[in-house]
């Protein structure tokens, strides 16, 4: 009954919970209160505790497992769980933060066998090697990372998740559209990500990196490329497509993409990311809502509730 998923508003819970994410905060009467994101392996819900302490503050950090006692209520339109009370776990009640941690459908071992099958595919001798390179680098973040903080495929192995699930589209489109370079397209959406590894600090309270901050995910996978394309002295017009894919991705310079797509592969890979990463949240939010009514407001979907037919399904 306490599964984040299956909450509601007028439901009461008292159970365990990991800490997401943690924000401070101070009323308009100065009052200092916290916003905590509390997760389970279904999912996250926001939560308030309006009284807390110097010491509160100290503890409710990424990554701790607490025991809440609080209610569920309807603020705006959007579940949120206002806390009574907690308290910290304690060793003696033998849990483990990792079995609170969302994963992905499917396991690592699939994952990586369905994407190196891809890999197989890529018929461009030089991008086959730099993927692989990459991949053998920075296989284990690549496999675990999520492919963001928040919003889409924000769980273990969500980056590899994502990119399984492009190529599988980008398969379908190619077949249809066969003037598609399939070596250059997989090669961009299986590296696509791939300065998530140092973007991010990992799959258990994820947050940005120094790195992360200054430079950003884009960046770094074009200097990746860049630095491996030198060490197995590969040169061609090739590498320089596939950063041009990399640097484009985000297809609009006000999303972040220093470039805007030029090319017939960069403006799919866009459109593929952005489906895949909208389906994503649209079947993650529509999933804990009842049939009949409408999701909570989903802000990167331009704020917009969406409706969960209750038939047509």
């Amino acid at each position: 009954m306490n599964n984040i998923s299956k909450l509601k508003p007028g439901d009461s819970v008292e159970t365990f919970y990991l800490i997401k994410r943690s924000q401070q905060g101070v009323t308009t009467q100065g009052k200092p209160y916290m916003t905590l994101f509390l997760q389970d392996r279904t999912g996250e819900i926001e939560a308030k505790l309006w009284t807390v302490s110097k010491e509160d503050m100290e503890v409710l950090k990424p990554e701790t497992l607490i025991k809440v006692k609080g209610d569920v209520i309807d603020y705006r339109n959007k579940r949120q769980m206002k806390i009574a009370t907690f308290r910290t776990a304690k060793e003696e009640d033998g849990l483990n933060p990792k079995d609170f941690v969302e994963k992905a459908p499917m396991d690592e071992d699939a994952l990586y066998e369905s994407i190196m099958d891809y890999v197989i595919k890529i018929e461009n001798g030089s991008l086959q090697r730099i993927v692989r390179q990459l991949l053998n680098k920075y296989g284990r973040e690549f496999l675990t990372f999520p492919a963001a903080m928040t919003n889409h495929h924000d769980f273990v192995s969500g980056l590899a998740y994502h990119v399984h699930y492009m190529l599988r589209t980008a398969e379908a489109l190619c077949d249809i559209y066969p003037s598609l370079n399939r070596s250059l397209l997989y090669s961009a959406i299986i590296l696509h990500d791939i300065g998530k590894v140092k973007e991010l600090t990992g799959p258990v309270g994820t947050t940005y990196t120094v790195e992360g901050n200054l430079i950003g995910h884009i960046v770094i996978a074009n200097d990746e490329i860049t630095r491996v394309a030198d060490e197995l002295n590969i040169e061609g017009e090739e590498v320089m497509l596939l950063k041009h894919l990399i640097l484009s991705h985000h297809g609009k310079l006000e999303y972040g993409s220093p470039k805007q797509p030029m090319i017939k592969e960069a403006e799919i890979l866009h459109f593929i990311d952005n489906i895949d990463a909208r389906m994503m949240m649209m079947d993650k939010h529509t999933s804990q809502t009842d049939k009949g009514t409408f999701t909570d407001r989903i802000f990167p979907l331009e704020n917009r509730a969406f409706y969960r037919p209750e038939k047509f399904e």
